[in-house]
Order: C-alpha cells, then structure tokens, then sequence
C-alpha cells in the first residue's frame, strides 16, 4: 500500500518531502526574538511623507456633514420629497467646502 507524504511516518516525516526534522525549523528567522519600538523611538526614512489618515478636524467635519447630508438624502428619496433629498446633496456641497476651508486653515493634512 502506497502512503501519501502525509500519512508518512517516522522521524523525519513530513507532510511535503520527508526532509524535515519536528521540532526543527527551516526559517531561519523562527529562534529570532521579535523586537519591539516605542512610537517615540520611530523615525520615517527621508523624504517620506506623514499621513494622518484622516485623524484631523477638516477630516472628521466634512465626513460627519457628508454623512448628515446622505441620512437626509435617502430620507427624501423614501418619504418621495425632492426638497429634503436636494437639501441632503446641497449638505455634500457645504461638507466639501468646509473640508477644504479647514485644510487652507491648517486643521488638515497636506
């Protein structure tokens, strides 16, 4: 009866060649410690740039008017009033607007 390699036995049984020893890695990084940094002792290479990742002001008020302005969007278009979905849309307007005035203010990312 033919085995497969995973059905092998034996000291040096593995389930891809038999070349492997259990207990023993072949990554030469697996007895390697992992190394922990402060987030002080970082320091981005040359020329990279820092990304907030929208944790700014112009971030969080345009996301929250855009997000105002769709609630209110779909509740016209269910109730079938133009005038509140219009006024929704006319909400991602000023929600641009102001993102964009608080980035000139310097409360965004550049």
């Amino acid at each position: 009866m033919r085995t497969t390699p995973m059905c092998t036995t034996g000291p040096k049984a593995s389930q891809w060649d038999g070349s492997t020893i259990p207990g023993k890695s072949e990554d030469p990084m697996a007895d390697t410690a992992p190394k922990f940094y402060e987030v002080d002792d970082y320091e981005p290479a040359p020329g990279d740039k820092h990304v907030h990742h929208g944790r700014t002001v112009a971030a969080w008020v345009g996301s929250l008017i855009a997000l105002i302005g769709f609630i209110v969007g779909a509740l016209g278009l269910v109730f079938g009033s133009w005038l509140v979905f219009w006024i929704g849309g006319a909400l991602l307007i000023v929600a641009l607007i102001a993102t964009v005035i608080l980035q000139k203010m310097g409360m965004g990312a550049v």
